[in-house]
């Protein structure tokens, strides 16, 4: 064989390397956004259903103003960094938001006719699946971002990365330090 075709050969199979490497970042960026969308789509969910469970806990503890006011607030804050697209700011709003409606939940603990309400209890069951589905659609997003870093950094496709401009996304985290602590268990 002549240099030039060897040349040629060795030019050809880094071509082809290149196509591949920019298609699996490619594939792996619109991963993580499409499941982005499905985080967003959770949040947007469980921000509609708090309105339904905070009139339906206010006409059995009217007197709870205070407990209702945060609500909304934290809701209000969790929509805007949503829309913002700050992941740290929307993991921040979101865990506000969590603790707002624990609160909510511990009012409602007071009230046994509100416990045994039908729509309430309902209300309920959809926010504990929206946290559900919200919880394992962040381990999606999380886990695609991972891949697309992973690929974004690991050499050679990093030379790939860097010539057709792809960028480190963040991770989706909701929970302050206290929710990363073990639970203590007292007897």
């Amino acid at each position: 064989m002549s240099l030039v075709l060897i040349i040629l050969i060795l030019l050809g199979l880094i071509f082809l390397w290149a196509i591949l490497s920019y298609n699996r970042l490619v594939t792996l960026k619109n991963r993580a956004k499409e499941a982005w969308a499905d985080i967003d789509v959770q949040l947007k969910r469980r921000h509609d259903l708090i309105p339904n469970l905070v009139e339906t806990v206010k006409g059995y503890a009217a007197h709870e103003r205070e407990v209702f006011e945060k609500v909304a607030e934290a809701r209000e804050r969790a929509m805007g960094a949503r829309e913002g697209g700050d992941l740290k700011k929307m993991g921040e709003a979101e865990d506000y938001l969590a603790q707002t409606l624990k609160t909510l939940f511990a009012v409602a603990e007071n009230y046994p006719d509100l416990k045994a309400s039908q729509n309430f209890l309902e209300l309920q069951r959809e926010l504990t699946d929206a946290e559900d589905k919200i919880m394992y659609a962040r381990r999606f997003y999380n886990a695609n971002v991972r891949d697309l870093n992973i690929a974004i950094e690991s050499f050679p496709t990093n030379i790939v990365a860097s010539i057709f401009g792809f960028k480190k996304m963040d991770l989706f985290e909701i929970g302050g330090p206290e929710e990363k602590e073990a639970p203590k268990v007292k007897f």
